[in-house]
């Protein structure tokens, strides 16, 4: 049993370093658009190693000839070639310093860009189960660490190898039992990396995965503060925020404690055998068997062994942040959109609008079904509104026109397209949509407006904020149609904002329009505008429109009632009425009370009513 559970673990680290491994190559993949930039690092890392390797010699010679000999100008001269040697040793090291950090920055923007993109590219799948904030802690933290990789890491263990075996050659010609002295550090420190590597790993990625955790809980707090201070819950946010920045503090504290302890411990190892060779080097200088300019030159090359050494802890620990961050992007990198273009997909141009669904059936990524062999047929400038209690399916409808999922059965034609044998930014170009949750960007009413359509003319914008019955209210706007309307539009209300995403939509003039419950935010009066705008555009449109208002049920051409994913009746109002289904009994409960109160309204008021109607 014991010898199973050994094989397994084993099995489990080979496995691990083999991915470990991959990730590496990944990351030093991408240094390949740099490679100029990268070659030019490395010969100036060899080069500037090589100036520091003539020093040892230089003062070798000064020891055993210079001093012996006693001419001034040959000291002279060997201290003018030492300083010319730490001129141009220096310069080579700025430009090593320089390079790697300009390859790090360079890297970064790659890796930024190609991260940005996949995640628009990604389907909505994945981000319905993805946070916010983990997406954001790979969008810096990440990225960051693996651009620290290349100048704290890859660049010095260059150095380190680059240093160390030219030096382990010289030493070996300079003194054989010396250099096999030196060598004995080098087994034991290569197992104190291996060892705090293996430790180090894991602590990193936990930091890293509590940077997301910690960013999800900031970014939530801050985007509900109104929900935070309206319930009063600043202390418990406080206390959540605080615990978890404990946990990752905590989690910093155990990977710094770890690499600290190898740093020097490494660096005591090396001067234990630099000890070593003073003393066997000091006997044999003593009895005449070594000269002093030797013992000089080879203290020299081990202490410049030193500086790599000490930098090693440092060196493991951005390997292993590296490591880290490397694998929680390509873990983003690598999962593929399930909402592609078929490989002959067609450009689809302005469609007529006929819109089918045939024994359409789907379910979320948890693989409930959600729809039931739907079928729907909506000819050109038909208005479907569906109807039904929450959760049978209304908005996962909508959602399957433009294709933000596929279908697990069944299809969903357009002009007798399937919408998966069209190109999604075609398809999506002939669809207008008005989602429920109506997000505005924190930019001008005019770019949130123009948003959908590139080159968009003034008068076009203005056009669609009057149809939208927008148009006056932003003129009352401190800078009109330059006025910032705040991160999420929070400076709006429910209505304006609904009116600014109905005018963004109808700049696009869509042959399709779907319509989320998009009067469900605003007041009766504010209903009437939109609706009187909305009736105009509809019309010559096909339009899919989840309401809740009477207005927009009773003009629809077609009425579905939905319930647990089934179509359970369909027609329109005064049809379904005469059934007296499921429908009519929500007439009775809700829609008729409605209408009593629109009649009312404008009975009382009739001239009033006309004027903020027209």
């Amino acid at each position: 049993m014991q010898v199973t559970q050994v094989e397994q673990q084993f099995s489990s680290q080979q496995t691990q370093a083999t991915e470990n491994w991959r990730i590496y190559l990944r990351i030093l993949g991408l240094l390949r658009p740099h490679r100029m930039q990268t070659i030019l690092t490395v010969l100036c890392i060899i080069l500037a190693t090589a100036f520091s390797l003539i020093v040892p010699g230089l003062l070798q010679w000064v020891v055993d000839v210079g001093i012996r000999t006693g001419r001034f100008q040959d000291l002279v001269w060997a201290a003018l070639a030492i300083l010319g040697v730490s001129a141009l040793r220096g310069l080579f090291a700025y430009g090593q310093g320089y390079l790697s950090q300009a390859i790090s920055s360079l890297v970064a923007y790659d890796l930024r860009n190609s991260l940005y993109e996949h995640l628009q590219e990604l389907s909505f799948s994945f981000h319905d189960d993805s946070e916010t904030g983990q997406l954001m802690s790979r969008m810096t933290a990440d990225i960051e660490a693996v651009r620290n990789f290349f100048p704290m890491g890859l660049f010095r263990a260059v150095t380190a190898i680059v240093t160390f075996v030219p030096v382990l050659v010289l030493l070996f010609r300079l003194d054989i039992t010396l250099s096999l002295i030196t060598l004995i550090s080098i087994p034991i420190m290569a197992v104190l990396a291996g060892n705090t590597i293996r430790h180090l790993r894991p602590l990193m990625l936990a930091a890293q995965n509590g940077v997301g955790d910690l960013s999800t809980i900031m970014q939530e707090s801050l985007t509900g503060v109104r929900v935070v201070k309206s319930f009063a819950r600043e202390d418990f946010e406080i206390e959540k925020f605080g615990s978890k920045n404990l946990e990752l503090r905590e989690l910093n504290m155990q990977a710094m404690r770890l690499s600290a302890w190898n740093q020097p411990l490494m660096v005591l190892i090396l001067n234990v055998v630099l000890v070593l060779v003073v003393w066997v080097g000091g006997i044999d200088v003593a009895n005449h068997r070594m000269s002093l300019g030797t013992l000089v030159a080879v203290t020299n090359y081990i202490l410049l062994l030193g500086m790599p050494v000490r930098t090693l802890g440092f060196m493991i620990n951005w390997f292993v942040r590296g490591l880290s961050g490397g694998s929680r992007i390509f873990s983003v990198m690598d999962t593929p959109s399930t909402i592609t273009d078929a490989p002959q997909a067609q450009v689809m141009d302005k469609v007529m609008g006929h819109v089918q669904f045939e024994h359409v059936s789907f379910a979320y990524s948890n693989g409930i079904e959600v729809l039931h062999d739907l079928n729907i047929d909506a000819k050109p400038g038909q208005s479907i509104a569906i109807l039904g209690p929450t959760g049978s399916g209304k908005s996962s409808i909508l959602h399957l026109l433009p294709r933000f999922y596929d279908t697990k059965n069944g299809r969903v034609l357009i002009d007798g397209h399937d919408v998966r044998d069209v190109t999604l930014a075609s398809l999506r170009r002939n669809i207008g949509l008005v989602l429920q949750d109506v997000f505005l960007f924190n930019a001008t009413v005019r770019e949130n407006i123009a948003y959908g359509v590139l080159g968009a003319t003034d008068e076009q914008i203005y056009e669609a904020a009057r149809t939208a019955r927008i148009h006056d209210f932003i003129l009352t706007l401190p800078d009109g149609y330059d006025t910032w309307v705040g991160e999420r539009g929070v400076t709006l209300s429910g209505g304006q904002k609904q009116r600014i995403a109905i005018a963004r939509t109808l700049l696009l003039d869509p042959s399709i329009l779907v319509l989320d419950d998009s009067t469900s935010s605003v007041d009766m009066e504010t209903e009437y505008l939109i609706q009187q705008a909305l009736e105009a555009v509809m019309r010559g449109r096909t339009t899919f429109v989840v309401a809740s208002r009477l207005r927009t049920i009773k003009n629809a051409d077609q009425i579905l009632f939905m319930d647990r994913g089934h179509i359970v009746e369909r027609g329109t109002h005064e049809a379904l009425l005469r059934n007296n289904g499921p429908y009519a009994h929500l007439y009775d409960l809700q829609l008729r009370e409605q209408e009593e109160f629109e009649d009312q309204m404008l009975a009382t008021q009739p001239d009033e009513q006309s004027e903020v109607l027209q």
